[in-house]
């Protein structure tokens, strides 16, 4: 149910993104057969072992993350980085015009411009971004077309654009994980990161953590 049996994988990786390999499924199988495709979302995020591991298994991995200096570049065969900033919504294009050196889109549109009909794996690590970008998948059903999810979550505060009181908040996050268990998937691991402040919602939370590592796969992907 990880990356232990993967080629390159390293004990050193700072986050456990766990990835399911559950031969009912198919990411194992595309694995071994040299046809998976990852994308992975970030901010500046130096961690890259769980992409090279990927990479070295064969996979095509996709990394997007604005901080990069030139719109893309390749890594070996099979690792992208692309200067893109995946968002919940595209751009007014009399904005975009004036930022020379970023872009952001949303993740329908890098599909339709890669000529990219499914991603096998979506990992994000997008600092409070991740609910909006999630229920942007959710509601273009962009999330039909991705075979495992690996989020990293954000909970101490309500994150980007998100309004409300702590119930509104809460009954909100919860319609998002809701609507994933209705589209068939099935959260198989979860990892609490401890090194985190112990916070939901601004205020103290005894034995918890304000950061959750949190992912899914798709049981209609056989």
């Amino acid at each position: 149910m990880n990356l232990n049996s993967l080629k390159g994988y390293s004990e050193t990786t700072k986050k456990p993104w766990s990835i399911c390999l559950d031969e009912r499924f198919s990411l194992i199988h595309r694995i071994r057969s040299k046809q998976c495709r990852l994308y992975s979302l970030g901010l500046g995020n130096d961690d890259n072992q769980f992409e090279l591991s990927m990479a070295n298994s064969g996979c095509e991995v996709h990394r997007f993350d604005p901080s990069i200096k030139a719109a893309h570049v390749q890594q070996g065969r099979h690792l992208w980085y692309h200067r893109l900033s995946i968002d919940w919504r595209d751009p007014n294009p009399a904005i975009a015009a004036h930022k020379l050196h970023s872009s952001t889109k949303k993740l329908g549109t890098v599909l339709n411009e890669f000529g990219h009909q499914k991603i096998d794996v979506l990992k994000a690590d997008v600092e409070s971004a991740e609910w909006k970008i999630l229920e942007n998948l959710i509601l273009e059903d962009v999330v039909e077309q991705i075979g495992q999810l690996v989020f990293e979550v954000h909970i101490h505060w309500p994150g980007f654009e998100v309004s409300g009181n702590d119930s509104t908040v809460v009954r909100y996050w919860y319609s998002l994980l809701r609507e994933l268990e209705l589209k068939d998937f099935r959260l198989f691991h979860t990892y609490k990161d401890l090194s985190k402040p112990q916070m939901f919602l601004k205020k103290e939370a005894f034995n918890a953590s304000s950061c959750y590592t949190l992912s899914w796969v798709n049981t209609r992907w056989k």
